[in-house]
């Protein structure tokens, strides 16, 4: 009997900061928690702009997606968190390339701050197949 619910963890992105999951697997989707721009290895935000942070924020989703047995090609959600939405053409241009012709559905919300003084934070579902 599959376990209602499976959460996922892969050294490959950032470790939790708080009493929560990198992401968890329920019902044939993937819910993540959302990503910022931390290199996985030495906990610290990657670069000051908008792109590099956005490409490291993918890049840390495209980690858990894979230890999940999901990809970019499966998102179904994903929503964008920005600090200030004048970065908005900047990451959508790091997101485009992350997700090539893949069009997931998306909000983009401003927010007032995000953790670590990031500049933007991703979280996605994703389909995934059935639990481990």
């Amino acid at each position: 009997m599959a376990k209602p619910l499976d959460f996922i963890s892969t050294p490959r992105a950032p470790q939790a900061i708080g009493p929560y999951s990198q992401a968890v697997r329920a019902s044939g989707f993937l819910f993540t928690a959302g990503q910022v721009a931390l290199d996985p290895e030495k906990g610290q935000l990657v670069g000051d702009g908008i792109s590099e942070q956005t490409t490291r924020a993918l890049e840390n989703l495209r980690a858990i997606l894979v230890a999940a047995g999901s990809d970019f090609s499966h998102v179904v959600k994903t929503t964008v968190f920005l600090v200030d939405m004048a970065d908005f053409t900047a990451m959508n241009e790091a997101y485009s390339r992350a997700f090539g012709d893949h069009r997931p559905a998306r909000s983009t919300v401003a927010v007032a701050a995000l953790p670590r003084g990031a500049r933007v934070e991703i979280e996605v579902i994703a389909a995934v197949k059935g639990e481990r």
